[in-house]
């Protein structure tokens, strides 16, 4: 397979100084005497490769080197060492307004921006129409880009970034910054390029959709990589360095229960994906203890498909207590109704100690399903009641 990126042994060092130049002419004067806080190493000895044709997703917490990473990769910055290699037009999508000019309008800012990233005058003037139609800016688009807002903003951004014909796309973060049917074109317009065969790269700490649209993540933790490949793999690792407890406590991984296999039930028992609102759904978690467990907690927990928490609950809070023995044992849990409506969400089954310090095997919301209704009933949950009425005449018009 060619590769699209090759990241080769590449570290990054920055200075720290204590003192604070404000004018070039003072850096120069007093360069000798400023006082040196130290040195700070961003990246350290990072590589990886990305195949042309895979989406790639890039993880970690704020500051462990995710953007200077692809910095590095566009050439905004180079390394300290190490070697990274391109193949193929590239175009990125790092920051907020970047290679914008605030006092230039949207029309000037598409061939300025587009020059940046490598187009002709001709070129542009071909995509021009293409460009503001995408971005739904044809009435401010000869308006300066200092009046825009931060939407504004990714939209001319984005829609200049996909119209240069790139073969490598880097994005950074930006899109969560547009509305939601903004971003619902963007999505499309990433999966358009997914089955063109163009190679993308995905920085987000929404760590979900990095599992569901790339084919390999790298999780960088402090400057490192801490883990690399399959991307379910990867955001279990990472989600398990960040997992604290509900009082900010450090949660220590164990696994000591690995989690074979969960299944939905409808209500003849079969296997299922979609169920009804205000309907019945089992689930039915296989699991093998490699040790006995003393006092385990088993919990359940529903996100919708924002990643908002719909739904959690666990053994602790419905007053059940049991330990594990070694060996093969299955957890089941009933649901009779799914108050949900009409939408698509994510089951996570965990097992932690009564505490919650120690996790000891997790789904990380990768067992997903949906949920219809049947009714015209307004609002987000299906709760069942009645209605009755007493004392007055109750008088019904029939037509």
């Amino acid at each position: 397979m060619t590769k699209a990126i090759v990241v080769r042994d590449v570290s990054k060092q920055f200075r720290l100084y204590r003192q604070r130049f404000h004018t070039l002419k003072e850096r120069v004067i007093f360069f000798k005497h400023a006082r040196r806080a130290g040195e700070f190493w961003a990246l350290k000895d990072v590589s990886f490769e990305i195949e042309a044709g895979q989406t790639f997703g890039l993880i970690g917490a704020n500051g462990s080197g995710k953007t200077t990473l692809l910095r590095l990769i566009t050439g905004i910055m180079q390394p300290t060492s190490g070697e990274i290699e391109i193949n193929g037009r590239l175009a990125a999508l790092l920051e907020l307004g970047a290679g914008f000019h605030p006092d230039l309008t949207g029309r000037e800012n598409i061939y300025l921006n587009g020059s940046i990233l490598g187009l002709s005058t001709k070129e542009v003037d071909r995509q021009f129409d293409s460009i503001v139609d995408f971005s739904e800016l044809e009435q401010f688009i000869d308006n300066p880009v200092r009046s825009y807002s931060s939407g504004m903003y990714v939209r001319l951004g984005f829609a200049v970034a996909v119209h240069i014909d790139p073969d490598v796309l880097l994005i950074d973060e930006v899109l969560a910054v547009g509305d939601e049917s903004f971003q619902a074109k963007c999505m499309q317009h990433i999966r358009k390029f997914q089955n063109e065969g163009r190679t993308i790269v995905i920085v987000t700490h929404a760590v979900d959709q990095v599992r569901e649209m790339c084919n390999q993540a790298v999780l960088l933790d402090h400057g490192v990589v801490a883990a690399q490949g399959n991307p379910a793999e990867v955001v279990r690792v990472y989600r398990e360095k960040v997992a604290t407890t509900p009082t900010g406590d450090k949660v220590n991984v164990l696994h000591n229960v690995d989690i074979a296999d969960v299944k939905l039930l409808d209500a003849e028992g079969r296997s299922a994906e979609t169920f009804v609102s205000g309907g019945p759904m089992r689930v039915e978690v296989e699991m093998m203890a490699n040790a006995f467990v003393k006092d385990p907690v088993f919990s359940v927990n529903i996100h919708d498909s924002a990643g908002q928490h719909v739904f959690g609950t666990n053994t602790n809070w419905r007053f059940m207590q049991i330990d594990l023995d070694s060996g093969p044992a299955r957890l089941s849990i009933d649901f009779p109704i799914v108050p949900m409506r009409e939408g698509t969400f994510n089951l996570t089954v965990g097992v932690h100690s009564r505490d919650g310090l120690t996790l000891y095997a997790t789904t990380d919301r990768t067992t997903r399903f949906a949920v219809r209704s049947e009714t015209d009933e307004p609002g987000r949950l299906f709760l069942p009641c009645s209605f009755a009425v007493e004392g007055a005449a109750v008088r019904r018009e029939v037509s």
